[in-house]
């Protein structure tokens, strides 16, 4: 058994490297990647999804929702990192970076608060697989799955992707050490190439 963790889809301020605010929604492009990712997620046969209740991860997971008839439980556990003041700012006029060890962003959370929330929530997502007994879906964000594959995965080779894909998919074995078997692969999208070079 697994756990499978998605990226949501592309949006127009992936596309444009701009900070996101929390309710951004997908793009065109976003729309059908998550159509092409569902199929794919589907022949996991998958029991149970958590996802983000952001609106962009929230339409990532609806194509898999009506293609399995499972109902997709969201917590904001699995939100991406609040980047407080600067979201909606594009990364080029900010003027420093933002993904460093020690930046604080004005009124959003630091890298402590971030995985410390990121902990709380895989230790939900650990209890929910062993309450469902099958494959768990987990829809969530490019930081989030970055915490994710550096604190909680098992690697065998090395360090993690340098960005997080749209709708990639990343498999882990369900038990613990939670051995990655796929990461950050986005066949699915059958040769559409994805543009955003931004990790949120």
């Amino acid at each position: 058994m697994s756990i499978i963790v998605v990226r949501h889809g592309e949006t127009a301020l992936n596309a444009a490297r701009v900070v996101q605010p929390a309710n951004t929604p997908l793009n065109e492009r976003g729309v059908r990647q998550a159509g092409l990712v569902a199929p794919r997620l589907g022949k996991l046969e998958p029991v149970h999804i958590l996802c983000s209740d952001l609106e962009r991860t929230r339409m990532t997971a609806e194509p898999l929702e009506r293609l399995t008839g499972l109902r997709v439980e969201y917590s904001p556990l699995l939100q991406e990192r609040n980047f407080g003041d600067i979201r909606g700012r594009p990364y080029a006029e900010l003027g420093e970076e933002i993904f460093r060890d020690d930046y604080a962003p004005p009124n959003g959370e630091t890298w402590d608060v971030f995985h410390a929330r990121i902990d709380r929530a895989w230790a939900m997502v650990v209890k929910r697989r062993a309450e469902v007994a099958g494959n768990l879906i987990v829809v969530t964000h490019g930081l989030v799955c970055r915490s994710l594959v550096e604190r909680h995965l098992q690697r065998t080779d090395g360090d993690g992707p340098l960005r997080w894909l749209n709708t990639s998919v990343t498999v882990a074995d369900a038990d613990a050490p939670h051995h990655v078997r796929v990461l950050n692969d986005t066949e699915h999208l059958d040769g559409e190439v994805d543009h955003d070079g931004a990790a949120v």
